[in-house]
């Protein structure tokens, strides 16, 4: 009998090393599909959406202020926010939930 309780200990010895990581490497899964995986999506979704926009295209920024694009740079829009009152802004500051992301929900 004391012999058996030995033998049933070292089995579940070697075994355990491998079973102590399955936990871990499932929690990894899931953080990587329910987190960081949608959130590249979307940065990449933004990124196509800023580079897609255009001259005459009305937008929102991060800040909330509403404008139309008169000119494309490389890094920056100028847009006209009133008649004469223009302001240059960082393509990164462009928020995705403007007019635009509605009309390309719509085509898809």
């Amino acid at each position: 009998m004391n012999m058996l309780n030995i033998l049933l200990m070292s089995q579940e010895g070697e075994g355990s090393g491998f079973g102590a990581f399955i936990p871990l490497l499932l929690i990894i899964v899931v953080f990587y599909l329910f987190f960081i995986r949608p959130q590249l999506k979307k940065q990449k979704d933004a990124r196509k959406y800023r580079e897609a926009l255009k001259k005459g295209d009305k937008i929102i920024t991060i800040g909330g202020i509403h404008g139309k694009i008169t000119e494309v740079q490389e890094k920056t829009f100028t847009i006209e926010v009133a008649p004469e009152i223009r302001f240059r802004v960082e393509k990164s500051a462009v928020a995705m939930d403007g007019p635009q992301e509605q009309q390309l929900s719509e085509n898809r």
